[in-house]
């Protein structure tokens, strides 16, 4: 996609947005053109924050705002004309379809629009096989579904790890111009620009500490979840994870690089009260009393897998959450019963941890364990 194509499809995305009455001027235009070139644009999340800004959207164009861009986001072989509707490409006469073309312009990899015969990548969804396989349950997916999911859990697992911070770094060939650099290059040859010094966007890598739930609860999902840990820490090595129930096992030492399938069949071997019973407070406080100062700091973000039904002493859970929260950057709790819109956090173990977590999520799914990204980035 050229820097062209990006204005036009921006001007037209702008175009319906004042169709709605929302007051975007030419200058916001250019404005979210810039803001684009600094995020990723196959992350929703990021694309819709960076417009939203950009565009100066008021809340009360909120609702506008958010309509256009899920059609925009969505959009399948269709654009957004300038009254906002879909309108179809025409046809090429003579000979095949023509591709389809999504409101960003042809070739643009955003999901819901895979380019054909390339697979998609990162957080983008490909073929509808691949699509629905996302949007499944785990509770609901099969051994066969496993070994069809571990290539996309394996290529979620390297996005996390090597996602672009917003922080800018020097870099050789292509990036955004460092004039500062570049003028203290010229003092050498005299003032004159004999090359330029550039930046770019730096690869954060994540400073994770993963505690997974294997109780007998959390069965229908464990599963699914070590997979993707398990690709997690072969991209991110400073990645530690522990498997709890009615103990806490570090499983670090026990990761290798060998397949999957049977590194898990040996983890449920190995692991004590393995889809047993379950005491969270109690393994957390093990955790903190043990193994907190050595694996966690200022800088680690702690994601916690479980489903908060938990049969030990909640005080003991209190404490140990209030030690995670105040040394860790952030506490993310992925509990796969928010998959179901009728859940609430009541549960014992769940509403006495949540005062103490950053951010709840659901991890029902392929599609919920994308948004880990954005969750461990903010």
């Amino acid at each position: 996609m050229t820097d062209r194509d990006l204005v036009v499809h921006l001007a037209r995305f702008a175009r319906a947005l004042r169709a709605r009455g929302v007051m975007v001027g030419l200058s916001d235009d250019v404005d979210a053109a810039e803001a684009l070139t600094l995020v990723d644009l196959g992350d929703r999340h990021e694309v819709r924050l960076a417009l939203y800004a950009a565009l100066k959207i008021r809340p009360r164009d909120r609702a506008c705002f958010d309509e256009a861009f899920d059609r925009l986001w969505s959009e399948r072989g269709s654009s957004l004309d300038e009254t906002g509707r879909r309108t179809a490409p025409p046809p090429r006469l003579g000979g095949p379809a023509a591709p389809p073309r999504t409101a960003w312009g042809p070739g643009v990899p955003v999901p819901g629009t895979p380019r054909p015969g390339v697979a998609a990548e990162g957080r983008m969804p490909g073929y509808s096989a691949e699509a629905l396989l996302r949007r499944k349950p785990f509770d609901e997916c099969s051994e066969r579904d496993l070994a069809a999911m571990e290539r996309l859990l394996a290529r979620l697992a390297l996005t996390l790890a090597t996602r672009q911070s917003r922080r800018l770094v020097p870099a050789r060939g292509r990036g955004l111009v460092d004039l500062r650099r570049s003028f203290r290059r010229a003092v050498g040859s005299r003032g004159e620009l004999v090359s330029l010094a550039r930046r770019a966007r730096a690869i954060e890598v994540p400073r994770l500490v993963v505690l997974c739930d294997t109780s007998g609860s959390m069965d229908p999902h464990t599963r699914f979840l070590l997979t993707f840990i398990l690709s997690l820490k072969r991209a991110a090595r400073r990645t530690e994870v522990f498997a709890f129930n009615t103990a806490l096992t570090r499983l670090t030492p026990w990761l290798s690089p060998a397949k999957i399938g049977p590194t898990l069949d040996r983890l449920a071997a190995g692991v004590p009260d393995w889809a047993g019973g379950t005491r969270i407070g109690d393994c957390l406080a093990t955790f903190v009393a043990r193994f907190q100062d050595d694996v966690v700091d200022a800088r680690t973000v702690v994601v916690i897998l479980s489903d908060g039904l938990d049969r030990g002493d909640t005080a003991r859970l209190v404490a140990a959450m209030r030690a995670l929260h105040a040394r860790a950057r952030r506490v993310i709790w992925l509990n796969p019963l928010l998959g179901d819109p009728r859940y609430r956090p009541e549960a014992r173990g769940m509403a006495a941890a949540l005062p103490y977590v950053d951010c709840l999520a659901p991890a029902h799914n392929l599609e919920s364990l994308e948004r880990l990204a954005t969750l461990v980035a903010a």
